[in-house]
């Protein structure tokens, strides 16, 4: 039997380091994401001028106030759906992801032939769309633990219970809408990457070293978000409750239109995009350490699917 290597290691293999990875960096940077989701849902008051919400001015500034009132422990309100919707998510949109794949190259490509960028594009997108109609209640329970007071926030099961008895099962796929939109996230990075990597190599003249090719990366998923961000905000705001003090002065969103003409009336233009600076820079940290992580993680993966191989072969003789 040929040895286990990165190259010959299961998709399901790459899968799991993929996903231990990803919910490696992002428990490293978790802090830096309930800022984020707080100061997406910071409102005005449309009742009144005054609002009791904690207002932040800046990351620094969500984090010593969380500190101080909710401890270091504050800072991670929430972790545990997060990680579950992180590994969830990676595994599903593998899977969506290759049986798309595979049952095109079977129809419409049965000799194997190279795909296009643009059709691997449309392959990514429709399994981001499947991803996300599966696992858009993990995302609406983590936003409800990231943002509810400590006094209200309750467990991932009890904060499903309690969707569900208020909203109806409907509850758990509240911004749906502006989650298949943001679907199209992943095509304007690369495109993006595309473009200003030909910049670097035929303007600038540069080679692409990994710490260019990060920078490249960088700036790409920056402009995706940018393009995007107000999106990104309405779908927090469609699964984000209001405290108990705040539920009388919040009306409820009926979409993300709403979502984007209420947040324009009251906070302006630049509304759309409170909390961008710390998205984006959570995005840059995370991916930068999951470029770090997924390798280190893939080298233990492929031990351990060789020790199960061994294992394996010694007890068939």
């Amino acid at each position: 039997m040929a040895a286990i290597t990165k190259e010959t290691l299961p998709p399901v293999g790459h899968a799991a380091a993929g996903s231990a990875g990803a919910m490696f960096a992002s428990t490293l940077v978790y802090p830096l994401d309930i800022i984020k989701t707080r100061i997406q849902v910071q409102t005005k008051s449309e009742k009144s001028d005054d609002s009791n919400e904690e207002h932040y001015a800046s990351a620094w500034d969500g984090i010593t106030q969380i500190v101080k009132k909710e401890g270091i422990s504050g800072l991670y309100a929430g972790l545990g759906s997060s990680l579950i919707g992180t590994a969830s998510t990676n595994f599903t949109y593998f899977y969506c992801y290759s049986l798309i794949r595979e049952n095109y190259n079977k129809r419409y490509n049965p000799r194997g032939g190279t795909l296009s960028t643009a059709l691997e594009l449309v392959l990514g997108a429709a399994a981001g769309a499947l991803t996300t109609l599966i696992t858009t209640p993990v995302s609406v329970v983590t936003t409800r633990q990231q943002t509810l007071p400590a006094n209200e926030r309750e467990g991932v099961i009890a904060t499903c219970k309690s969707i569900i008895e208020e909203e109806g099962i409907q509850g758990l796929w509240r911004g749906i809408q502006p989650s298949l939109i943001l679907c199209v996230n992943p095509a304007i990075t690369y495109g993006s990457f595309e473009k200003i990597k030909q910049i670097v190599l035929k303007v600038l003249q540069l080679q692409l070293t990994p710490g260019v090719n990060f920078l490249v990366g960088a700036l790409s998923k920056t402009l995706a978000t940018v393009i995007t961000y107000p999106y990104i905000m309405a779908k927090v705001r469609l699964q984000w409750r209001p405290s108990k003090d705040m539920k009388d002065k919040v009306v409820a969103y009926k979409g993300s239109v709403d979502v984007l003409a209420r947040v324009l009336k009251t906070d302006g233009f630049f509304g759309w995009y409170k909390g961008m600076s710390t998205q984006i820079t959570k995005a840059v940290l995370q991916q930068a350490l999951l470029f770090v992580m997924k390798d280190i993680f893939t080298n233990y993966t492929v031990l351990a699917f060789a020790l199960i191989k061994a294992s394996q072969k010694a007890k068939s003789t």
